[in-house]
């Protein structure tokens, strides 16, 4: 395993992360699947465990909980709030009075007293930058969270961010977390040079683009991973995009092959090659999953290796650019490009 700096922060994480989303309801992953996960990761030299406030509307959080039980300090914990929680309007967001609340839910769904990295899930439109960073440096001072991040932000949002920190002298984001894989590389373009300019670690979601990249998505072949089961349309190759990412998977099976690797070892470690990235968040459902994605943890592509992976999916491409979650509202909502 290799280890990295998280930002300017200091704190030392494994460059594979273990995702928890698929703890509980979304993967149908019991507590005791999911602890036996968490152990072989840590053993494995993990360090990181991620997970949010709405995965499995907070189950996955306490499945985490319990699994980390009598080993808190070793662990670099890290959670997400901002998506809705139940149908309350003001249960969402990066208000203050949500923030504050909604982090004393998850502290007690975790059963500890501070996270590492507490992470706004998604940039919220309706309030100020100045409304969220402050409520965010008032729970660090108070100890409940030792830093804070961003999860998804456009890179315009993470820019205006640190100039809000800096001008109302608040604590500033250390880190974002995007989609980011060899399918999905729109980042590259905006995102990825705005975090190394002001030194965000990034820890890059979806490096497996859905399961795309796991080797079990082949030309004709049935696709019958949990991931299609749950986003059928993600994965119907009559539509152009998705066989779009068929052909380029095609191809990169090939140069995995040849380079004498398997497809998650490839994907992982172009992810993991990229210097601008900390870490890429894996998130197995069993443990055969985790040992697949552990064999990546030491993988090294070469010049040629990540050349070839260029010439099938150009650099700064989005395959399915109608997949990105950092859109800015006003190319979703015409209302909001109309007078």
């Amino acid at each position: 395993m290799q280890y990295r700096t998280l930002g300017r922060t200091g704190v030392q994480v494994s460059s594979l992360a273990l995702g928890a989303m698929n703890f509980g309801k979304i993967g149908r992953t019991t507590q005791d699947e999911a602890t036996a996960i968490v152990d072989a990761a840590l053993e494995g030299g993990i360090n990181l465990i991620d997970t949010a406030d709405m995965y499995s509307d907070g189950e996955s959080e306490e499945i985490v909980g319990k699994a980390i039980a009598g080993r808190r300090d070793d662990i670099v914990l890290a959670t997400k709030a901002g998506m809705p929680m139940g149908g309350e309007r003001n249960h969402q967001g990066g208000s203050r009075r949500w923030l504050v609340t909604e982090l004393d839910n998850s502290l007690r769904r975790l059963g500890v007293d501070h996270v590492d990295l507490y992470q706004i899930h998604r940039w919220d439109p309706r309030t100020g930058d100045e409304e969220t960073l402050s409520a965010l440096t008032d729970l660090q001072r108070a100890g409940k969270i030792r830093y804070f991040g961003s999860s998804t932000f456009p890179a315009y949002r993470l820019v205006q961010a640190q100039w809000a920190a800096r001008d109302h002298h608040l604590g500033r984001y250390v880190s974002e977390q995007p989609s980011y894989s060899v399918l999905q590389r729109g980042i590259e373009t905006h995102v990825l040079p705005v975090t190394e300019e002001y030194g965000l670690g990034v820890l890059a979601w979806s490096p497996l683009a859905s399961g795309w990249l796991s080797g079990a998505i082949r030309a004709g072949r049935a696709i019958t991973t949990s991931r299609s089961t749950l986003m059928p349309q993600r994965f119907d190759t009559t539509i152009p995009s998705n066989r779009a990412r068929l052909d380029a998977v095609e191809q990169l099976a090939d140069v995995a092959d040849e380079a004498g690797l398997t497809m998650i070892q490839l994907a992982l470690g172009f992810v993991t090659a990229h210097p601008a990235v900390t870490g890429a968040i894996i998130g197995p459902r069993t443990l055969d999953h985790l040992h697949a994605q552990l064999a990546a943890a030491d993988t090294v592509l070469s010049a040629d290796v990540l050349d070839a992976i260029d010439a099938i999916v150009a650099p700064g491409v989005d395959l399915a650019a109608h997949e990105k979650h950092d859109t800015p509202p006003a190319l979703l909502d015409p209302s909001l490009r109309r007078r």
